[in-house]
């Protein structure tokens, strides 16, 4: 891993911060909100459709400023973003719901996807101001190189670790792209969302009940084979398909008593307590501390490649142990 600051010795870069909004962006997404609602458009929406459009160009304008960055984030990387929606085709064919599933989970697997869920809808997946009529969601994890992000925070002079983020984006973008086109091909309506722009799809609540992972300390998702090295992308389908539930394996255990990431964040954004965010308890990254730092690191991931269950061969054993402790407990 590239040498990180210590927080004492870390100073935002003035640029980052001049960009701030009035707005703190941890009032937008609801620190402190007692009630439950839907999360409201933020960074990576349109600019004019959030409150910190201004620092979000800051970020990608100083990100762009990498070739590599550049070359990955581009309209047609290496590898390509996937190809454009087809035209639904006009005889719808029916199968059972659990055929369904099967196949197209079959289908993302042989395309670039690592795992597969599904969910069914629902409005707390959906940002203020969108609408959704789709009834399923499924969602797609795309495994990061482990070696390119333990070298993380990326630099100028370093930026595999933003890079790996890129890359396996575009294929994540690939892989939903190819299933919604296969859904479109049955008869079926499907859109894509492929990250990490985002649009009215919130992935993460939507990937945590179909089971992909749990939230972990840092913010992201712990998944029980890929630990946090991974990226998500889904489609919305209206195809009949049968969900997927969550599951707990013991990563919300092991996070409660490990320091790992909370000590390695350079600006301090990683609390050791959960907070109350539009009105449900959880783990949460200050995002005004956080966003500086991941703009002069070409995307960070300090948190992700310290992440004890991101080594490779580490997670599946890690939940066998956090489930074994827990029935030792009672």
């Amino acid at each position: 891993m590239s040498r990180a600051p210590k927080q004492s010795e870390y100073h935002p870069m003035q640029q980052f911060l001049a960009a701030f909004p009035a707005v703190s962006g941890n009032t937008v997404n609801g620190l402190g909100e007692t009630d439950v609602r839907r999360p409201s458009p933020f960074f990576w929406h349109p600019p004019d459709k959030q409150t910190h459009g201004r620092l979000q160009a800051e970020v990608i304008n100083y990100h762009r400023q990498s070739a590599a960055m550049r070359e990955h984030f581009d309209s047609n990387p290496p590898g390509g973003r996937g190809p454009a929606p087809v035209e639904r085709a006009a005889v719808r064919i029916d199968k059972p719901a659990a055929r369904w599933s099967e196949e197209l989970k079959a289908f993302a697997l042989a395309n670039e996807g690592d795992d597969v869920r599904i969910t069914t809808m629902k409005p707390l997946y959906v940002y203020e101001g969108y609408a959704l009529a789709d009834p399923w969601v499924v969602l797609i994890a795309v495994a990061m190189d482990y070696d390119e992000l333990s070298q993380a925070p990326a630099s100028f002079e370093n930026p595999t670790a933003g890079v790996v983020v890129a890359k396996e984006y575009n294929r994540a973008s690939r892989v939903s792209r190819r299933l919604a086109n296969h859904i479109l091909a049955q008869g079926h309506h499907a859109k894509a969302w492929p990250g990490p722009y985002a649009s009215a799809l919130s992935m993460m609540p939507a990937a945590i009940d179909a089971g992909v992972g749990q939230l972990g300390k840092h913010g992201s998702l712990i998944h029980k084979a890929l630990g946090s090295s991974f990226r998500l992308s889904a489609v919305t389908t209206d195809m009949p398909l049968v969900s997927d539930t969550s599951e707990d394996f013991g990563s919300e255990d092991f996070c409660l008593n490990c320091q790992i990431c909370t000590r390695a964040c350079p600006p301090g954004a990683i609390r050791n307590d959960k907070q109350l965010v539009r009105g449900v308890e959880k783990w949460y990254v200050d995002f005004d501390k956080c966003i500086p730092y991941f703009g002069e690191t070409l995307g960070c991931g300090i948190c992700l490649a310290v992440c004890p269950w991101s080594r490779p061969g580490t997670a599946a054993s890690l939940a066998e142990k956090m489930l074994r402790r827990r029935e030792r407990i009672g």
